[in-house]
């Protein structure tokens, strides 16, 4: 069965294949053309992974580049209703597919490009349009004790989807993380880079917009002298 057929869209999500036929296993296709790194985003995963040992430019030879996973728990987004019933009423699902990471180090920054592809599955209920697919970026220290949020980043990617379309691939390459180097730097080693869908925040972020702005505080007219 093939998940980008719309006529097999349903059957996809009630048998919940969308987290094996069609996602990590699966690739993806060509970014659209609208994205403006589509130019980068071949050689960046070819040279790329997320978790092979990786030499960090502009480094001394012992400092790592902290691997990128995806986070358990968000890595699948799903637009519509959810339960045991609500496969048919589901409009969108979007999967991870791959993700590769590259590091530098600037001025005593760790600087990291964190690079995914997935897919947006249109659901029987969902149709053509704009779907904003939001993504969490998050560098965290691991340790037995717990975990320690180093640095975090969050967008909204926009991914178009036309009349026609049963799934959409999309790219995003973020290149805007950086966070101090640890001292000593084989804290390193304990550093993760996570990726996942976070539609919590963007549900906040839609909530302060909706918020009315409060109106200013007239100020008390003058009490009028007595003659």
């Amino acid at each position: 069965m093939r998940c980008g057929d719309r006529a097999s869209i349903g059957a996809c999500l009630a048998l919940t294949l969308l987290a094996g036929g069609c996602s990590a296993g699966s690739g993806v296709g060509a970014p659209s053309a609208s994205d403006s790194t589509s130019g980068l985003i071949p050689s960046f995963f070819a040279g790329s992974s997320a978790s092979s040992r990786q030499t960090v430019a502009g480094a001394q030879p012992d400092v790592n580049c902290p691997r990128v996973e995806v986070r358990i728990g968000a890595s699948t987004l799903t637009i519509g209703p959810t339960g045991d019933k609500a496969a048919m009423s589901l409009k969108y699902q979007g999967t991870f597919s791959r993700a590769a990471r590259e590091c530098a180090v600037v001025d005593g920054n760790m600087v990291m490009k964190i690079g995914v592809q997935g897919r947006v599955i249109v659901g029987p209920a969902g149709g053509p349009g704009q779907v904003d697919v939001p993504l969490r970026f998050a560098v965290v220290q691991e340790t037995p004790g717990g975990s320690t949020p180093i640095a975090t980043k969050f967008i909204r990617l926009p991914v178009m989807i036309g009349p026609n379309d049963g799934n959409v691939p999309f790219t995003h390459i973020e290149d805007a993380i950086s966070f101090p180097l640890p001292a000593p730097m084989t804290l390193l080693d304990d550093y993760v880079a996570y990726v996942g869908f976070d539609p919590l925040s963007a549900e906040a972020q839609d909530q302060q917009k909706e918020k009315p702005k409060p109106k200013p505080k007239r100020k008390p007219k003058p009490a009028a002298s007595a003659n």
